[in-house]
């Protein structure tokens, strides 16, 4: 059998990953300006090292995906989706970029930093490609599942709900659209793909109601500036703060964020993995550090990762080429300057519910991926998530409304037990994946097993890996080190009992004790 590069699919798949990547590139070019970086360097830098990273994995997953259709004689085979990680984007942003510009306002350094710590997470990606197996191999799938489905329905799903219910005239057919299309499985007249189908009929509703007067949405404002950006190396920029502290002193962020991207990247191959699709995990994660390695050279300040939503492309059809068009098609724009043109005629309330799509499936194959029992750990394992976009959410209304950050968060703490949110919210995958595990091997009897699991609990609180913090003025503040905060050495010492309890039901036999 000889793969097909392109089919039908591949359109549906295309417009979902490249309207994912689409969005990071609105954050960047939109946030960027706010902490001090000028539209020219962001258009003339930034944009295109985000294109080369861009492009270079969507063609190795696609190859990687194609190989393996060669191999196993399947034509249904898709490639792992890729792109710009959210979540490591706003942290570099508001945690990286941010801090330096409004200490020194050199726009320069503050693009260095970013640099720096795009670099720092290619690192930490590269070297999760060689220990990868082993994490995989050793943690039980609910507790890879659970965890980016927590992310599924806060931080890609949720957000988008409610910008759909804002704008309900343009935002709400297309959902329609998506759901019926994509959840009944059937093929529209001329075999127009749903994704297609949504976003046409978005635009059309938005500059119909625009032009009666009645729709809320307005194109984006300021010019349309095409150009050529060719990408260009920067490594002078890049190795600038390799021997200054100013870099350094942002490991409390840089870690957390390459940890994510290497344990969400894992994931993502379990996701594909229970889809039907089995990647090897070494050079997957290679290519993902690689690729952030590549960002970095060429000016970029964000890394890349492989996305969430594998079975949701699938279940779309997409197979290899949605991958290389979302690659080219984003490269092209990025090099054009075409990311402010396309947003003056595409209402993202029109294509936001593809997203929302990718959202529930893979909350609903967290849950249909593992056996029935293990459903309470997948269950468990959301908390930490909702936790992070609570504080998210608090922490962004808090700096919209200009009020002072570090006071405000105080008072937060006598009503809403914010302190114990934000300490769930550092490091919540690591927690997530903890939790689920602790619960696994709970439920299965495995109380020596368990033991470890919350054992190594303790000593990522030890470490300030997980739920470590302090609040300053810039806001919540990683803390790493030798029990580097009094909120560390609580929780270490609570996993600890947690431990000795667990070690206490295996010494006593529990586990040899069949249920009623």
């Amino acid at each position: 059998m000889k793969p097909r590069w392109f089919v039908r699919g591949d359109i549906d798949g295309f417009f979902g990953l490249f309207i994912d990547n689409l969005l990071q590139l609105m954050l960047i070019a939109e946030l960027c300006p706010l902490v001090g970086l000028p539209p020219e360097l962001v258009a003339g830098r930034i944009l295109p090292g985000a294109a080369v990273s861009i492009l270079v994995g969507n063609l190795f997953y696609a190859w990687q995906a194609y190989r393996l259709s060669e191999k196993t004689g399947r034509d249904d085979v898709t490639a792992l989706p890729y792109g710009i990680n959210t979540v490591s984007l706003i942290a570099h942003i508001f945690l990286v970029i941010g801090p330096v510009y409004w200490e020194t306002h050199d726009s320069t350094l503050a693009w260095q930093a970013g640099l720096f710590a795009c670099l720092g997470s290619a690192v930490i990606e590269i070297a999760g490609a060689f220990v990868g197996d082993l994490l995989r191999r050793h943690t039980p799938r609910a507790a890879l599942l659970s965890a980016l489905a927590g992310i599924a329905i806060t931080f890609i799903s949720m957000g988008f709900v409610f910008q759909i219910f804002t704008m309900p005239l343009v935002a709400i057919l297309p959902m329609v659209v998506i759901l019926a299309v994509y959840g009944s499985r059937i093929r529209l007249p001329l075999g127009i793909p749903g994704g297609l189908a949504a976003v046409l009929v978005g635009i059309a509703l938005a500059w119909l109601l625009r032009t009666l007067g009645r729709s809320p949405w307005a194109p984006l404002a300021g010019d349309i500036s095409w150009g050529f950006h060719p990408p260009q190396a920067v490594p002078g920029d890049l190795f600038a703060l390799l021997s200054s502290p100013t870099g350094w002193r942002f490991l409390s962020v840089i870690l957390p964020m390459g940890l994510f991207n290497v344990i969400g990247s894992l994931q993502n191959l379990e996701s594909a993995e229970a889809g039907g699709d089995r990647f090897e995990t070494r050079p997957s994660l290679l290519a993902n550090g690689l690729g952030s390695l590549a960002a970095a050279l060429f000016g970029s300040a964000f890394p890349t990762t492989i996305y969430i939503g594998h079975p949701a492309w699938k279940s779309m059809g997409a197979r290899i080429g949605y991958s290389v068009a979302n690659g080219v098609v984003i490269t092209l724009l990025c090099l054009a300057g075409g990311v402010a043109p396309v947003l003056k005629i595409i209402p993202l309330e029109a294509t936001l519910a593809i997203l929302l799509w990718i959202g529930i499936i893979i909350m609903a194959q967290a849950f249909q991926e593992v056996s029935k029992p293990h459903a309470l750990a997948v269950a468990l394992g959301l908390v930490p998530s909702l936790a992070a976009w609570a504080i998210f959410l608090v922490e962004t209304t808090i700096r919209t409304a200009g009020v002072p950050l570090l006071e405000t968060l105080a008072k937060f703490g006598k009503n809403l037990y914010v302190h114990g949110a934000i300490a769930l919210s550092q490091g919540f995958l690591m927690t997530s994946m903890l939790f689920a595990a602790v619960l696994v091997f709970v439920i299965e009897r495995k109380f020596l097993t368990a033991t470890f699991w919350m054992a190594a609990g303790a000593g990522l609180s030890s470490l300030g890996l997980i739920h470590a913090y302090a609040l300053g003025p810039g806001g919540i503040e990683n803390r790493f080190g030798w029990l580097p905060t009094p909120a560390a050495r609580d929780f270490a010492a609570a996993y600890a009992l947690g431990a000795l309890f667990l070690g206490a039901l295996h010494a006593a036999k529990y586990s040899k004790i069949k249920s009623d």
